[in-house]
């Protein structure tokens, strides 16, 4: 008995930093965020009890529903093409052998570790409308300059390109340690029934590389759920005007930000807060389940 309850009682102590740091960093920040969210409170003034009226006030903004379909449209384009473009990227790097192999995959990462206020100028660079090297290529071949960052039409493709190229490259490597992970006994059995590359990516690698795609989507879906810093760098925004034209480029995390240091509503922006983690934690759910399921 002794023998069992310390083991049992050195298996949680082990476990107790996880738990300070868990509690410190995730459940306390939720636990005090739902409680602020149910005040009015300006950071000046005293704090008034208000009940539900900040999520009845959020779900009536226009502005929040324009963030929620942004970040729908967006979620739904940005991580299947992110992860399809970082697949491809690794399959490439994959087949490659020696020195090309280093060169490449260091390459495609450079993305990854550059500042982003550096990335987002060198992009708004590319996107300016007369002087940008996309727009001096269009008028190249005869079509018109686009303003991408101005035309609400073309915003979201812009930030789409722009967090595409810098997520690829950060995805690929994990992707790539997945596929360097499968033992080539797998594909010299399959040539040896007569499989076809295709064939073999299908039934060996998609199969074998599920649990490393699975990581892959879910920390895709989290991240682009809480998107801010490209479209509020790419927009030029600031607390007191944010989203780009007709709020093209408006996100849930963005009007958070705006609504607790634009106009010191933090019971608003706390109640938004509580509600966009509720969302990533259900999705993230969802994505447990059908894993599981599969």
């Amino acid at each position: 008995m002794k023998y069992w309850f310390r083991k049992t009682l050195k298996h949680y102590l082990m476990l107790l930093p996880f738990f300070f740091f868990f509690s410190i960093f995730f459940l306390y920040p939720i636990i005090n965020g739902l409680n602020t969210s149910f005040f009015k409170w300006d950071s000046v003034n005293p704090a008034v009890y208000v009940q539900f009226q900040n999520y009845i006030n959020l779900v009536k903004s226009r502005d929040f529903i324009i963030s929620f379909t942004n970040i729908l449209k967006y979620v739904s384009i940005t991580v299947p093409l992110g992860i399809t473009v970082a697949f491809s990227l690794a399959l490439f790097v994959n087949s490659l052998k020696g020195p090309l192999s280093n060169f490449f995959r260091s390459a495609y990462f450079v993305p990854t570790m550059m500042p982003l206020f550096l990335a987002a100028s060198v992009w708004r660079w590319m996107y300016a409308p007369e002087v940008g090297i996309i727009n001096t290529a269009l008028q190249a071949i005869g079509l018109e300059s686009i303003n991408f960052l101005k035309n609400p039409v073309y915003m979201m493709f812009a930030l789409i390109v722009v967090d595409v190229w810098r997520s690829a490259g950060w995805n690929m490597v994990i992707l790539l340690a997945g596929l360097k992970n499968i033992p080539n006994d797998y594909y010299d059995a399959a040539k040896v029934d007569g499989a076809n590359k295709w064939q073999e990516m299908i039934y060996i690698t998609i199969p074998l590389l599920e649990p490393v795609l699975f990581f892959v989507i879910a920390q895709g879906f989290i991240f682009a759920l809480q998107v801010f810093d490209a479209p509020w760098l790419l927009t030029l925004s600031t607390t007191q005007g944010y989203g780009g034209r007709l709020k093209a480029l408006l996100f849930p995390v963005m009007d958070m930000f705006g609504r607790a240091f634009g106009v010191y509503k933090f019971g608003e922006a706390s109640a938004y807060g509580f509600m966009l983690t509720i969302l990533i934690i259900i999705i993230t759910s969802i994505l447990f389940i059908v894993r599981r399921k599969d």
